[in-house]
């Protein structure tokens, strides 16, 4: 069983009882060793990543979608953007997006070694501002950014988010901490958040009690 103290931060905790995420990673099937690298790496520079299991929900849920354009907010080192473009296949794209320039070139190196380069399209800069000009809609859009910019980011993506697309967010549950006093500034926009996409009567919405939260909702 995992040690608290020495499990990586991308277990997060707080949703699930300890004995039952132990679990849930104890039964995923170990990765390669690029996606294997990327999580060591995660855990000892302190990079925010989804981790794998999370990871695997996104894999099927694009497959599911018979996803082939993917716009990511918020990228870090790639980590999910692999699984999203591995999802895609090679006639999809992904957009990868990060406002941290050597983030993105360790992110390239491993798009590169992990042979989805070609289907990624990195940019490098605000997410939002990237989001904000796009003319074409997608069939996934990946929400992990700032989370006081999560209204910002509902009101931006639905207008570029296909009928039956999917908007995909992580931390929603933001480690049990939504139903404490006096919340801060963070947990208040994700409280804003959980109102607009559950009330939003354009979107189906389900969120997911894994690692940290993840919502799910499809574009009528």
């Amino acid at each position: 069983m995992a040690d608290k103290k020495t499990a990586p931060d991308w277990r997060m905790g707080g949703i699930t009882v300890p004995e039952v995420e132990d679990y849930l990673y104890e039964m995923l099937p170990p990765r390669d060793g690029v996606l294997t690298e990327m999580e060591g790496d995660a855990a000892q520079n302190d990079v925010a990543i989804v981790g794998p299991a999370v990871a695997r929900i996104l894999y099927q849920l694009a497959v599911i979608a018979k996803a082939k354009t993917v716009f990511e907010m918020g990228s870090a080192i790639g980590y999910s953007t692999i699984w999203w473009a591995r999802a895609v296949g090679e006639d999809g794209k992904v957009v990868y997006t990060d406002g941290d320039k050597k983030r993105a070139e360790k992110a390239r190196r491993y798009f590169e070694r992990a042979g989805v380069a070609g289907r990624i399209d990195v940019r490098v800069g605000d997410a939002l501002e990237f989001l904000s000009e796009e003319k074409q809609t997608y069939d996934i859009i990946f929400n992990d950014v700032d989370k006081v910019d999560y209204p910002r980011v509902f009101r931006l993506a639905l207008p570029r988010l296909k009928s039956g697309g999917l908007f995909i967010t992580d931390n929603v549950l933001w480690s049990g901490k939504l139903r404490q006093p006096n919340p801060d500034d963070e947990t208040r926009a994700i409280l804003e958040f959980n109102r607009l996409i559950s009330d939003s009567k354009d979107l189906f919405t389900t969120i997911l009690p894994i690692r940290d939260g993840v919502a799910v909702c499809i574009k009528k």
